[in-house]
């Protein structure tokens, strides 16, 4: 018979709760603070469903009536400098921090006027909510996007779980700058089993990140009943698998809840790291509007009735009644004073009565508006020196393509210490699997940090670091296919921050990833990832073909910012070509294609280690083709002039791709040149790629897959055969 030993958890799981003393310890005046937030943000939720309800709130109105006192317990221990992210139905959230940060020392919050702070809080929140123009995203973010990064508000968000990675980045900056400024970030029981919270858990246990995990354990994910989306139901219970103290806390209690999150406060201060704080409560409408979930049957009223009857807002007003702290005269002052604030508010946005009433219309964005901020204007790049190989005054050599990868990081990284690179394996195998980091672990000790396999949980830490405006993350993918494990953090997060805040949310973050074509890698490492990030607006991307293009965009891409996608291939890195020998300094332009082979008969659009194969292809033909290297690729930074001025001269054009059909970057250009070109062209746009599936990992199936040079010289041939053979060069 086997022997059992039992076995202890490493951290502390505990329930808290307040008791009289508790109470008195806190205080009239902290509690008096409490109850008048409260106040103001149960008012706001009743006027936003008063508007959802006469349809003037276009989208979602996810109330957190009934969650109201988790939000602000927990809040009431933060300062300003604090940082939170909170979830799809945020609105408490966002106004209990943006409310302390306005409070006033020594304000009465019964016998003083509301602040005109505090009306400006209401009304742009509310402005926000509706999508008007005086809103604090400028009418972008709606209901769920709020953000104001002054109160230490960085966004509430619409992904399920996804502002969790983003704070957890958050987190790491604050513990770089030692501060002891904390992060909170908000998510509700449907989060916990997002793949983006346990690794952002993980992460933030094994660094020992001054964040807390506030999990809003009301019950239900939209429908489904908690005991229906897990079997440890306790959701507090998650932090003793990654050694993470949790307390479990009664969310209806707003004292308890101040409780916990001092506690929580005190030790992500003290550097022991994160917290898990579950606080059971409960929404008391339906997921969105204003109708009960008993009329959707999957709660009972009678099950409303018992949780209404805990409302937090009247726990806390006859708490303090029972202490004496507050009579029921002062607590009517506070709620009248945020109705009639609340009033005041809609008269500024809507003209009219009751179901009458419409938005005024002098409020809504300008249509033109619609695309302003989806990127920044590059005006950091005032001053930049731009080259070229032509023309760089240094020496310049055959240098191999991989050495200038961790050569130019480690010129800016001595130059920066802002910059850090985050990324799997990076700080081993001498310099990672390529050796792109090659000794720069040793030169910048915890600037090359390796990472657990969790490319949604690293990624989505490196975009709320870049968000938080002091450090400049420079993430790893591995390979570029592992893009699509942190699609959310990539393409929702990250790509859509400045856009959806308003249009002015820097985002300085590079991502490095390597297409690994022609490997033996197969299905799932062989990505060429262009046409993928091309249809993400927010996104900029480079391809450099040559070691010297290499360093300039590296360059400029940790100038920028925006995020910036730099497409690395496996086939180029053990190739030489023209590179610098000492001046790891230069930038080149994004936004700027060069002609890597001038000629006449048509012209060919490459990148990356197309580029190479295009020229040597026409060279063994004697074709007179016009090969452009595109270098940048996004939407914003396609050289349309450099692209028209080749066309216009040759009449035809041919898009050259390595990749298979599917994912591709050739579609989008093809489809904008003929647009753009249809006048000067003699026929369509053709083109060069690969087939329709990836590349598997058998040698022959693999090679038939891609591009190479004999696929190549066909497309030419079939160019020639439809313009002519007159464009052959001269032997």
């Amino acid at each position: 018979m086997p022997k059992y030993v039992s076995l202890k958890p490493s951290s502390t799981w505990r329930e808290i709760q307040s008791t009289e003393k508790d109470w008195k310890k806190l205080g009239t005046a902290k509690c008096t603070q409490m109850l008048n937030h409260l106040h103001l943000i149960r008012a706001f939720e009743e006027t936003v469903l008063e508007l959802d309800g006469q349809g003037l709130v276009h989208g979602p109105a996810h109330s957190s009536i009934g969650q109201d006192g988790g939000a602000v317990g927990a809040i009431s221990t933060l300062r300003s400098s604090d940082q939170i992210t909170g979830s799809h139905r945020g609105h408490h959230q966002f106004l209990a921090k943006a409310l302390r940060h306005v409070d006033v020392e020594g304000a009465d919050p019964i016998a003083d006027a509301l602040s005109s702070d505090t009306m400006t809080i209401l009304q742009r929140a509310l402005a926000e909510i509706m999508g008007l123009s005086q809103g604090y995203c400028k009418g972008r973010g709606g209901s769920m996007h709020l953000r104001w990064e002054e109160a230490g508000a960085l966004g509430t968000n619409a992904i399920v779980g996804g502002g969790v990675p983003i704070a957890t980045g958050v987190a790491w900056a604050n513990k770089r700058k030692g501060n002891g400024d904390v992060a909170f970030t908000f998510m509700g029981d449907g989060a916990v089993n997002i793949g983006a919270v346990p690794e952002s858990m993980n992460l933030a246990a094994l660094w020992d990140l001054p964040i807390c995990f506030f999990i809003e354990n009301n019950g239900f994910a939209v429908s489904t009943r908690l005991d229906e989306e897990t079997r440890e139901t306790r959701l507090s219970s998650r932090g003793l698998a990654y050694a993470i103290p949790a307390l479990r806390v009664d969310g209806m209690d707003p004292v308890a809840v101040h409780l916990a999150s001092q506690e929580a406060v005190d030790i992500m201060r003290a550097g022991k790291g994160p917290v898990i704080i579950e606080a059971e409560l409960y929404r008391f409408f339906h997921h969105g509007g204003g109708v009960d979930g008993s009329a959707f049957g999957y709660r009972t009223k009678a099950e409303e009735a018992k949780w209404r009857k805990r409302d937090p807002l009247n726990f806390l007003a006859k708490g303090m009644m029972d202490l004496g702290m507050l009579d029921k005269k002062g607590d009517g002052a506070m709620r009248q004073k945020a109705q009639q604030a609340m009033n005041n508010v809609m008269d500024e946005l809507t003209e009219g009565q009751g179901n009458q009433r419409t938005i005024i219309e002098s409020l809504w964005p300008k249509p033109e508006f619609r695309d302003e901020g989806l990127r920044g204007d590059l005006s950091e790049f005032n001053g930049a020196r731009f080259e070229e190989v032509e023309t760089i005054g240094g020496a310049v050599a055959e240098v191999k393509f991989i050495d200038v990868v961790s050569k130019v990081m480690d010129r800016r990284m001595e130059m920066d210490d802002r910059i850090f690179c985050i990324g799997e394996d990076i700080h081993r195998l001498k310099g990672g699997t390529n050796g792109a980091t090659k000794g720069l672990y040793d030169r910048y000790p915890g600037r090359i940090i390796g990472t657990p396999i969790a490319e949604q949980g690293f990624t989505g830490l490196a975009g709320g670091v870049a968000m938080e405006g002091t450090y400049r993350p420079v993430v790893e993918l591995m390979y570029a296919d592992f893009a699509l494990v942190a699609a959310d953090q990539i393409f929702n997060q990250i790509a859509k921050a400045r856009h959806m805040f308003g249009g002015e949310t820097a985002m300085p973050i590079v991502i490095r990833t390597k297409c690994a074509i022609g490997t033996g890698y197969g299905q799932q490492h062989s990505m060429d990832p262009a046409g993928l990030y091309s249809n993400w607006p927010g996104w900029r991307i480079v391809a450099p073909s040559t070691p010297f293009d290499y360093v300039g965009l590296m360059n400029s891409a940790l100038l920028c910012e925006d995020p910036v996608l730099v497409i690395e291939h496996v086939g180029l890195y053990g190739s030489s070509g023209p590179g610098p020998v000492d001046d790891f300094d230069y930038h080149i332009p994004l936004g700027s294609a060069k002609v890597a082979r001038p000629g006449t008969a048509f012209t060919v659009l490459s990148y990356l280690a197309m580029t190479a194969p295009a020229i040597e292809a026409a060279d063994q033909m004697g074709v007179d083709a016009e090969v452009i290297d595109l270098r940048s690729l996004d939407r914003a930074g396609i050289d349309w002039d450099t692209i028209g001025a080749s066309i216009q001269k040759t009449n035809s054009c041919v898009v050259l791709e390595q990749g298979p059909l599917a994912t591709s970057y050739g579609a989008m250009l093809t489809d904008e040149i003929q647009r753009r070109f249809f006048d000067y062209l003699d026929q369509p746009v053709k083109r060069i790629h690969g087939g329709e599936a990836s590349p598997s990992v058998s040698k022959v199936l693999e090679r038939a897959a891609f591009v190479g040079i004999e696929e190549i010289k066909i497309g030419y041939a079939d160019m020639m055969a439809d313009i002519g053979l007159g464009h052959m060069v001269a032997e």
